[in-house]
């Protein structure tokens, strides 16, 4: 289980578009389909790694708690299936039928769309704003497998709550680590 960071980048970079299946629906979605009031969560993930299920039960609540609110949540797998047939479509959507997941949750077959979002990692996290401008990126929280410390997605909670207070977020923002993305 070979950690790796989420990237250090500028933030207040545009969302960047994308056309992916959705493996729960067997639909296509894409970025400008999905409905952005508030703020938007962008999400790598992958259905073995050891960082994400720590934190699934988490970020599922997470997305209840908030979509509610304005907030649109997606999550996306890029992983390499042909060497990680667990991150198959198939797996997927059991995988958010397990978890009961209330977002959808892509595919990127190409691995095109994690390149554009910068994303190394999984679990991989950025945060936009109703204009799709990246205002956070990194961790749920400071909680890692084995690590004894709660899963309480602290860090994007308080994201979310400070957009819906119209105040600005935090600019301390801590590196998501976690399983690097199976590449190609």
């Amino acid at each position: 289980m070979a950690a790796a960071e989420t990237t250090p980048i500028s933030l207040g970079f545009k969302a960047p578009q994308f056309d992916l299946p959705n493996t729960i629906t067997g639909e296509n979605l894409s970025l400008s389909d999905i409905k952005v009031d508030k703020g938007l969560l962008v999400m790598f993930i992958c259905n073995h790694c050891p960082y994400v299920i720590h934190i699934m039960e988490e970020l599922v609540q997470l997305a209840n708690n908030f979509e509610s609110k304005g907030f649109a949540v997606i999550a996306i797998s890029s992983n390499d299936v042909d060497n990680y047939p667990q991150d198959s479509p198939e797996k997927m959507k059991e995988f958010a039928q397990q978890y009961g997941f209330t977002f959808p949750y892509l595919y990127d077959e190409t691995q095109d769309v994690a390149k554009a979002y910068d994303a190394v990692c999984t679990p991989d996290f950025s945060v936009f704003d109703g204009g799709l401008k990246c205002i956070y990126r990194g961790q749920l929280d400071g909680s890692r497998p084995g690590s004894g410390e709660p899963v309480t997605g602290a860090e994007i909670r308080a994201v979310f709550d400070a957009v819906l207070a119209g105040e600005p977020v935090n600019d301390l923002q801590k590196p998501s680590i976690g399983c690097s993305i199976k590449w190609k």
